[in-house]
C-alpha cells in the first residue's frame, strides 16, 4: 500500500447522503466541494424500502459514478440502515449536506444532533450554490413528467436517463 495511509496518516473522510433519485446539478456542486475539502468523499445512496424510486439503486449508482467520474476521491455506495451506521462501519467522521433553505435547517439540525448524540459523527452544512437553491429531484421528476424542460438542471448524461424513463413510464412499460 502507498500513500498517506501507509505512512500513518489517517485520511480525512466524509459521507454525502441521500436518494439521488435522480443526482442533479445540486447533489453534484456539494460533492464537488465537498471533494475538495476531504481525502474521501463517500457517495451514500440510501435505500428507503417504503419509496418507490423512479431509477433502482443501481442505475442511480451507475449515473452518479458517471457524472463524479472526474473526482478521483469518491466513493459511490448503497446503504439501507442508519446512515450513523454506515459512518460507523467506514470510520467516517463527518457528514456533508448542502442546505438549500431555513426549512432544510430545522429538520438537518435535528438529524444532525441525532446523529451526533448517537454515534459523535459531526454534520458540516454547506449552503447550495443559489442556482440549486430551488432544487430538489422530486421537483425535477414532477416538471419533466408533465413535459417541462429540466435539462439545466441535470448532467446531460442524467437527463437522457430521465427523459428516456419517463417516455417508458407514460407508455405503459
Amino acid at each position: 500500500m502507498t500513500g498517506p495511509e501507509s505512512e500513518g496518516l489517517q485520511l480525512r473522510r466524509a459521507v454525502c447522503p441521500g436518494s439521488f433519485d435522480p443526482i442533479t446539478n445540486g447533489h453534484l456542486d456539494i460533492i464537488g466541494r465537498a471533494s475538495k475539502l476531504y481525502d474521501v468523499v463517500h457517495v451514500a445512496v440510501m435505500i428507503n424500502k417504503s419509496k418507490k424510486g423512479l431509477f433502482t439503486v443501481e442505475e442511480r449508482m451507475d449515473l452518479i459514478r458517471q457524472v463524479t467520474r472526474e473526482y478521483d476521491n469518491v466513493v459511490v455506495e448503497a446503504h439501507h440502515g442508519l446512515l450513523v451506521d454506515f459512518c460507523k462501519e467506514r470510520d467516517i467522521p463527518a457528514i456533508v449536506k448542502g442546505l438549500r433553505a431555513v426549512s432544510d435547517f430545522d429538520y438537518e439540525l435535528q438529524m444532525a444532533q441525532m446523529n451526533n448524540g448517537l454515534t459523535g459523527v459531526e454534520t458540516l452544512f454547506v449552503p447550495t450554490n443559489p442556482t440549486y437553491s430551488f432544487l430538489s429531484s422530486s421537483l425535477v421528476k414532477e416538471v419533466a413528467a408533465w413535459g417541462g424542460d429540466v435539462s439545466h438542471l441535470l448532467p446531460p448524461i442524467v437527463h437522457e436517463a430521465l427523459v428516456e424513463r419517463l417516455r417508458g413510464t407514460s407508455s405503459g412499460a
